[in-house]
């Protein structure tokens, strides 16, 4: 049975839901699936905006059938040719073969570096701010390279503001029948999802969001749709571009902060917790504590995002840096975090490494404020060393009060 929603006068959603994918790009957990946008327009021409993953092609050709009403399909709009969204562009072509898709030179490269068919005679180029009318509604390209890949563009509707806009927006999740952000608690539980997607999968190219911003300026959008989870309409719209903004320019949503360590036999997790505790009883009231080696890092780098402030604290293993907290450290330098204050411990027992790569590693990111002095326990933590701990809570407590 096919599944559609009339978003607009003539314009449908008729995307799908997976709830049993396990993995995001096979790396990132989906506790609750994940959808897959797709928007169809009919005009006098009729123009569908990105296809779906192969997991839902069924369900969506079906959609598209129930919607065309035996039309045929005279546009087909790329705006990511990632496979999650490009899977069904062959099976499209074989059904309209008459259809023009619409990308960029990008677009057309990408195409032929993954599929064998040969479309070329349907491939209709666009550039920047080129405009195709459909009839009452107007399609206008913006291209919006490495928000998240190089050939990305977004395109805008003219008649009614609505900017089709990619992967950007988007989050992970399946709808559950309210398609729109505005009917849903978002804070409650969606915006974390958002904000992991956003961290991950974008959080690397923050410059070229914001690159991306200032096209955007002077538009009238009323409406944004994303290729994964909720449709953005009226506060909402102000709402996620203002996380999207903070986001891009690496600025904390609020003060807190992130404890994020590593522990073979619990004597580093045991000076955490007494950091925690000791935090805590100085006023400090938002703080999230994590085990690298059990949470996945993307729920760990979500949170560094949003916070002020991280603790990296670990053992060193094989005389280097245990290896999970390398792996998070690394990868939050390549996701180019910055604008953090972060504070250190280390814990040997008989060669000390792990405060000095994590130190190296912090070092070289950009604006990252390393604050107190860092703390190298051997083994466990003594109490005449507890003083050391103190006196790092008072910095941490005081940097939170700037």
């Amino acid at each position: 049975m096919n599944n559609t929603y009339e978003i607009s006068p003539n314009i449908y959603w008729v995307g799908g839901n997976d709830r049993r994918i396990e993995r995001f790009e096979n790396m990132f957990p989906l506790t609750n699936g994940v959808s897959y946008n797709s928007y169809l327009i009919m005009d006098e021409k009729t123009a569908l905006l990105d296809t779906v993953d192969s997991a839902i092609s069924a369900e969506y050709l079906e959609n598209i059938t129930q919607v065309l009403k035996g039309r045929d399909l005279d546009y087909l709009v790329i705006n990511h040719m990632e496979p999650d969204h490009c899977a069904n562009i062959e099976e499209i072509l074989r059904r309209y073969p008459g259809v023009n898709v619409i990308g960029n030179a990008k677009t057309f490269q990408f195409f032929n570096q993954y599929y064998s068919m040969d479309m070329s005679e349907n491939f209709l180029e666009v550039k920047e701010g080129h405009e195709i009318s459909l009839g009452e509604h107007t399609l206008r390209f913006y291209m919006a390279p490495m928000v998240h890949w190089p050939e990305v563009m977004v395109t805008y509707e003219t008649s009614k503001g609505i900017l089709f806009s990619a992967d950007a927006f988007g989050a992970f999740g399946a709808l559950s029948g309210n398609i729109f952000a505005d009917e849903l608690e978002y804070d409650s539980y969606y915006l974390d999802e958002a904000r992991r997607y956003y961290t991950n999968i974008v959080g690397r190219f923050g410059n070229q969001v914001q690159a991306l911003f200032k096209k955007l300026e002077g538009l009238d959008i009323n409406m944004i749709c994303s290729l994964h989870g909720h449709i953005w309409r009226g506060d909402m719209i102000s709402f996620i571009l203002d996380k999207y903004d903070k986001w891009s320019k690496y600025l904390p949503e609020k003060k807190g902060v992130v404890l994020a360590y590593a522990s073979m036999y619990g004597n580093t997790e045991n000076a955490v917790n007494a950091l925690a505790s000791k935090l805590a009883q100085r006023g400090v009231k938002d703080m999230r504590v994590y085990d690298v080696s059990k949470t996945h890092p993307s729920y760990i780098i979500s949170d560094i995002f949003k916070y002020s402030n991280v603790v990296f604290a670990s053992p060193t293993y094989n005389m280097q840096l245990y290896f999970p907290m390398d792996a998070l450290i690394r990868e939050l330098s390549v996701l180019n975090i910055n604008n953090r204050k972060v504070s250190l411990i280390g814990n040997h027992t008989w060669a000390s490494a792990a405060l000095k790569q994590m130190t190296e590693l912090v070092s070289n990111m950009k604006n990252m404020d390393i604050i107190g002095t860092p703390i190298d326990i051997n083994s466990s933590l003594r109490e005449d060393r507890e003083h050391e701990l103190d006196e790092l809570a008072d910095i941490i407590y005081q940097s939170l009060q700037e």
